[in-house]
């Protein structure tokens, strides 16, 4: 967390384009201060073959950052030729797991919900940013009368942090 003119209780300022993807069944490009992430949210009529006996359905999220997402030079996306770095691999279970605690995965049936969260510019928030993106490309994509009673609690993320001895939102 870095000092900025804005007052310490007031978050970066937020933009919202929903349906930006039209082939995804849920999307979202959210903007807060400089950071973008486009985030989709796919609803497959399948479950992985390891939750078939389960009976329920599953979410899973994956996050990347564009190569040119912040001004340091970045090689290729991870997964491509090298499997997730650390930070990678945590902030996609973060994503995966807050989501999925707003999910009745019973009522989902055997589907997979998969959430894909691609920074495109980034300048600080990118977990934070990718959890409420994530929320609203889920709630976008289960807007569907079969699905209507899937969702069981909405989730949103913020960063809070200390500079000078002070309590400041991101």
């Amino acid at each position: 967390m870095t000092r900025t003119t804005r007052p310490r209780e007031e978050h970066r300022p937020i933009e919202i384009t929903t349906g930006f993807h039209r082939n995804a069944e849920g999307s979202v490009l959210y903007r807060t201060g400089g950071t973008v992430v486009l985030c989709t949210a796919s609803v497959d009529e399948q479950v992985p073959k390891w939750m078939i006996e389960a009976g329920t359905g599953w979410l899973t999220a994956e996050y990347q950052m564009h190569p040119r997402a912040n001004p340091a030079r970045r090689q290729s996306r991870e997964g491509r030729t090298r499997p997730p770095k650390g930070r990678t691999h945590e902030i996609q279970r973060l994503v995966g797991r807050s989501l999925r605690a707003a999910v009745d995965l019973s009522a989902l049936g055997p589907r997979t919900i998969t959430i894909d969260c691609d920074v495109l510019e980034a300048d600080g928030g990118t977990r934070t940013a990718s959890v409420t993106a994530g929320y609203i490309a889920t709630a976008l994509g289960l807007h569907n009368p079969g699905l209507a009673n899937v969702l069981r609690a909405q989730v949103a993320a913020t960063s809070v942090g200390h500079v000078d001895d002070q309590v400041h939102v991101d």
